[in-house]
């Protein structure tokens, strides 16, 4: 489905370029039987409802006259929320002194998952500082086996 979302991306992004919004995320999946084309959207200051269907209207459009997908399916245009995935070399940037959720391919000191405040990018690692049982800690992740990165709630 990769042909899929680099096609909508195509038409959505001069949109929301258009608008001062960013993508934050694009997938077409299939749940219990039926099709979805989401896109997440975002802005400084956060993005909202009215500012959601403005950008599903115009793509709406967009696809009417285009046509990329073939099988019918539902389009919902949305905010990434309070734990959006940081998928951008950006992104990763903006959130430096972030609380993240780093989610890894291999374990590291015996775990596949931190949650700390991201420190340092770079293109070989992140940092993050954390607590493992109340003790103050800092780690550095090898990019290669980073799985995903999210912002997250601290508790």
């Amino acid at each position: 489905m990769e042909n899929v979302t680099q096609k909508v991306e195509e038409l959505l992004i001069p949109i929301l370029d258009q608008q001062g919004f960013q993508l934050v995320d694009l997938e077409f999946v299939k749940e219990a039987g039926s099709w979805y084309l989401r896109a997440f959207i975002d802005k400084d200051g956060g993005i909202d409802i009215d500012e959601c269907a403005l950008v599903s209207e115009l793509l709406s459009e967009k696809l009417d006259e285009n046509d990329p997908i073939e099988q019918a399916y539902f389009l919902e245009v949305s905010s990434p929320g309070a734990e959006r995935p940081l998928k951008s070399e950006e992104d990763l940037k903006n959130a430096i002194g972030e609380y993240i959720h780093v989610s890894l391919y291999k374990k590291v000191e015996g775990s596949k998952v931190f949650e700390g405040h991201l420190t340092t990018v770079n293109d070989e690692n992140l940092e993050l500082d954390y607590k493992a049982k109340n003790i103050k800690k800092h780690i550095t992740l090898p990019r290669e086996i980073i799985a995903s990165t999210r912002l997250a709630i601290e508790f």
